[in-house]
């Protein structure tokens, strides 16, 4: 049982009608098998086409192995024995344009880069090329992109076909198809020749610009995402709106940007190295007061307390402690992550960490560390809690 497949030679058609051939399910949801359609089944890395039959909402279309049947997946059964079809004509553009757009970029990657598509990735909000090239240079990546958006300004012809046997021979394809029998070329004005099941324009300049927005190295390959048409245009309206609100807050032009920002993170590393001296330094001055009411173990000095703080101030206190000689510090920072630091001076013969797993016992959560310093926690505790855990651990020192 097959479909034909109407989009193959006309790929601006959204509505039409159809018999009915089959009603089955697909992935648990209702399908239907028509003897045509304009409906792109997913494949080639394009996503397929969304509309409606009938009225009813067409979730998903897909090709059936055994028969090469096009199944249209719906969201509720339908009994009708013939259909009007339906197709979402702004998807269908995104998608035939940026598909246009991979045949020319894949194209004048080879040319302008010497790197080879190894495969392609098309989904409604992003559009990815992996090729066999790393660290391609930014220069580079803008000459390739002058010359795709060349051929997009020119307007070409695109032509889909299946040619016989010997055109197909003939013809000198950007990649070879992996399939039997007959195959569908798509010439892209003469700059590109590839075979391709998919649904494309029928002029370069319905494309829109073509615009690389990141390349990434993955291994031995680098993948870049693009853009085009609408979505280039989307993504440039977002990224200018970002700017101008950054221009006007920093009160440069958008040239000067770079250098506003390095100056305010030259500036904030500035700020954070003065704030932490003088969080050491408060930290020095209490930790001397502390130890100046310290209870004793032993020989030692020993600091038990629970803080309503955040857990940095807290280990910055106990650094301040255990930086004097003589000095036990099992300290707690009660939040929503309650966090215990257990620490001890480098003079002290005490392993603080079965300290630390018998106040986890109360306490709840994990943690680890050295003999010297071990910290743990994670679960949500108030002062008490903390207070008693600190406490469960000081009976193992009577």
């Amino acid at each position: 049982m097959t479909t034909e497949r109407l989009y193959y030679d006309d790929a601006y058609t959204l509505h039409f009608e159809a018999n009915v051939l089959e009603v089955t399910v697909h992935a648990q949801r209702p399908a239907l098998v028509l003897d045509r359609t304009y409906f792109y089944p997913e494949g080639g890395g394009q996503p397929s086409d969304r509309g409606t039959l009938n009225g009813v909402r067409v979730l998903d279309v897909q090709t059936r192995p055994s028969d090469r049947a096009v199944l249209h997946v719906l969201e509720s059964p339908l009994t009708a024995q013939r259909v009007t079809g339906a197709v979402d004509g702004e998807r269908r553009r995104d998608l035939r344009a940026h598909h246009s757009g991979q045949h020319v970029l894949s194209q004048a990657l080879e040319r302008v880069a010497g790197a080879r598509t190894l495969s392609v990735h098309m989904s409604e909000t992003s559009m990815t090329i992996d090729v066999d090239r790393v660290n391609i240079a930014p220069e580079t990546l803008e000459a390739v992109e002058a010359l795709a958006n060349q051929i997009v300004l020119e307007n070409r012809p695109v032509r889909a076909w299946f040619p016989t046997p010997e055109e197909l021979a003939a013809l000198n394809l950007r990649k070879l198809p992996e399939i039997d029998g007959k195959v569908r070329v798509v010439d892209i004005g003469g700059f590109d020749i590839t075979a391709c099941g998919g649904t494309h324009v029928a002029h370069t300049g319905e494309i829109g610009i073509i615009k690389v927005i990141k390349a990434e190295r993955r291994g031995e390959t680098t993948r870049l995402e693009f853009k085009c048409g609408e979505r280039a245009l989307r993504d440039f309206q977002a990224k200018n709106e970002v700017i101008n609100r950054l221009t006007a807050a920093l009160t440069v032009g958008y040239w000067e940007l770079p250098e506003a920002v390095a100056r305010l993170q030259e500036q904030n590393r500035a700020l954070q190295s003065e704030l932490r001296a003088a969080r050491e330094r408060l930290a020095a001055y209490e930790a001397a007061s502390l130890l100046a009411s310290a209870s004793s173990y032993g020989a030692y000095r020993l600091v038990a307390r629970a803080f309503a703080r955040s857990a940095d101030e807290v280990r910055l206190l106990a650094q301040a402690l255990v930086a004097e000689s003589g000095v036990v510090a099992l300290l707690g920072a009660a939040g929503e992550k309650a966090q215990l630091i257990f620490a001890r001076s480098a003079d002290v013969p005490l392993d603080v960490l079965p300290l630390l797993k018998k106040a986890l016992e109360q306490l709840g959560g994990r943690g680890g560390g050295r003999p010297n310093l071990a910290q743990g926690g994670g679960a949500s505790a108030d002062l008490d809690q903390v207070q008693a855990a600190i406490n469960a651990a000081l009976t193992m020192l009577a």
